[in-house]
């Protein structure tokens, strides 16, 4: 599992650039060794980029709930998902930090949705044309004064055919109208083969976090998701924006080559001939 040290990547920009490296590589990557103190996840944000603020604040925190108002609150397991697809623009950089993690399970999976659409593609490529054609809609309606709305295709394509975005959140999901009625039963047991794809245990990688470690996700690429858990430890857990991670993006002052490396493959989704 590509993995960076919290005091390296601080200090030492050839850290850095291969810790940002592996993150443009695989759309995803830990970071060991941190502070266990509020905040923190902002401190792993300074060297590379800013947090980028929302209805939920510079970062949503995670805990156990009684009665809780977002499934994130409960010890239930989450489906592989990309965060926040009801937003224009949606989410890019997603940091997950944890505080404390006591309770026995809740891992945390992650799962590269450029690899599943690839698979959708050559499964079912018919499929894989209505998600790319045919807008879904996505929601957020969680408060009095917040009202979030987007219209975006599941998996988008630039119109060079290379893939630019994934968006996969069941919970998030509007009532699908932008499809024609004739192409409608196709396109929602496409929608299904997409989701049994994702949620294929192949597909994804296992792990737990520390107290003081954290991970960083393309949201624009990689899902994450959450294993049931038991007991009320997974309290400790912060994130920037929007469901258990922090937003942000990489500073304009950054050089192209801390992101991009010169032997760095493109991410480019060849369109059928």
């Amino acid at each position: 599992m590509p993995t960076g040290k919290f005091a390296a990547v601080n200090a030492d920009p050839r850290a850095l650039r291969d810790w940002l490296a592996n993150v443009r590589r695989y759309g995803f990557a830990r970071l060991a060794n941190g502070p266990v103190t509020s905040g923190a996840l902002l401190e792993v944000v300074k060297p590379f980029g800013f947090v980028r603020e929302t209805n939920y604040g510079q970062w949503f925190e995670v805990r156990t709930e009684v009665n809780p108002t977002n499934l994130a609150y409960t010890g239930l397991g989450l489906q592989a998902h990309t965060d926040n697809p009801y937003r224009d623009p949606v989410p890019t950089l997603q940091i997950l930090y944890c505080l404390e993690n006591s309770a026995e399970g809740g891992d945390s999976i992650v799962v590269d949705g450029f690899r599943a659409a690839q698979r959708l593609r050559n499964e079912d490529s018919d499929g894989f044309a209505l998600l790319c054609g045919h807008c879904a809609r996505f929601e957020y309606a969680g408060s009095e004064d917040t009202c979030l709305r987007a219209r975006r295709p599941m998996i988008e394509l630039a119109p060079d055919g290379e893939l630019v975005a994934v968006r996969f959140n069941n919970r998030s999901a509007a009532p699908i109208i932008d499809v024609p009625y004739e192409k409608m039963a196709a396109y929602y047991a496409a929608y299904r083969c997409f989701a049994e794809i994702i949620d294929d245990p192949a597909m994804g990688v296992a792990f737990k976090l520390d107290p003081g470690e954290s991970f960083i996700v393309d949201n624009t690429r990689v899902l994450h998701a959450r294993k049931g858990y038991s007991g009320a430890a997974r309290a400790g857990f912060r994130a920037a924006t929007p469901t258990r991670t922090v937003c942000c993006r990489l500073s304009p002052r950054l050089k192209p080559g801390l992101w991009r490396l010169p032997n760095d493959p493109p991410r480019l989704f060849q369109p059928s001939p």
